[in-house]
């Protein structure tokens, strides 16, 4: 696991990033802010018009649109480009078996970012990976939970909708040691090309839903004790900027990750 702790990419400040918002031709993503992911995902109409439009904030050269820069964190150790495309990631396709967890239905808002305003993304590629409740990736080989070579549990992609939306449905992820609760997720080109935007982050869990779903689910008791945020250098690297808010649905959450691209 020691190529996961090695962070990559930087925060931007709100000068670099209006400096950048400004050149064409540079790659940069960013995230639009919660308040206008809620007003975006209100209406399929609001969706898929302009973030600045659907707050009516007014766009300037002085001042930041509805996006902010968001910053790229390691890919690590973990990474294979499967190409298994579907929505519900929890199964392993190899025997039908379901990884156990607390459901947790997460999706991506994917924009692009031109003339100082959010515009929806269709036709991106998104993937996610994670461990298990028991910290177990598919498809690995590590010390401290083997090899599950040819499994391919909580991994999959989707692309995004005329709305830049991709929908996932998979569990609370468990934890390991030396990392905070975490998420993988990767957003390309479709279908993957050499040439083309490829972005790499990963989304984090507040420490104290973490510590409620782990006391209280059998399926994620383990030994020890898992790393908060605060403790975590990837965390750190990202200024929880990359920090999700979740809301109680049936028995599990959801969520929804804003993030867009300028070409």
């Amino acid at each position: 696991m020691d190529n996961d702790d090695k962070p990559i990419g930087q925060i931007l400040s709100r000068r670099e990033a209006l400096t950048l918002f400004g050149l064409s031709g540079a790659a940069l993503l960013a995230a639009c802010a919660p308040e206008a992911v809620q007003q975006a995902l209100a209406t399929s109409t609001a969706a898929a018009t302009s973030t600045t439009a659907a707050t009516g904030a007014p766009a300037t050269a002085a001042s930041l649109p509805a996006c902010i820069a968001r910053p790229e964190l390691t890919e690590g150790p973990y990474f294979v480009d499967e190409r298994l495309e579907r929505a519900d990631i929890r199964s392993d396709p190899s025997d039908g078996s379901v990884r156990a967890g607390v459901p947790l239905a997460l999706t991506f808002l994917v924009s692009t970012v031109k003339d100082n305003a959010c515009q929806p993304l269709s036709g991106a590629m998104v993937d996610i990976w994670h461990c298990d409740a028991q910290g177990v990736y598919s498809d690995a080989s590590d010390p401290n939970f083997g090899s599950t070579a040819g499994q391919k549990f909580l991994r999959g992609y989707q692309v995004t909708d005329a709305n830049g939306l991709a929908r996932f449905t998979t569990i609370y992820p468990g934890w390991y040691q030396g990392r905070a609760v975490h998420i993988h997720f990767k957003i390309r080109n479709y279908p993957p090309a050499d040439s083309g935007f490829d972005f790499t982050s990963q989304v984090f869990f507040e420490d104290s839903l973490s510590e409620q779903i782990y006391a209280s689910q059998t399926d994620y008791a383990k030994a020890g004790s898992f790393l908060r945020n605060s403790q975590d250098g990837i965390y750190g690297q990202s200024g929880g900027q990359t920090l999700l808010t979740l809301t109680p649905q049936a028995e599990g959450y959801s969520t929804t990750f804003d993030i867009g691209l300028t070409m």
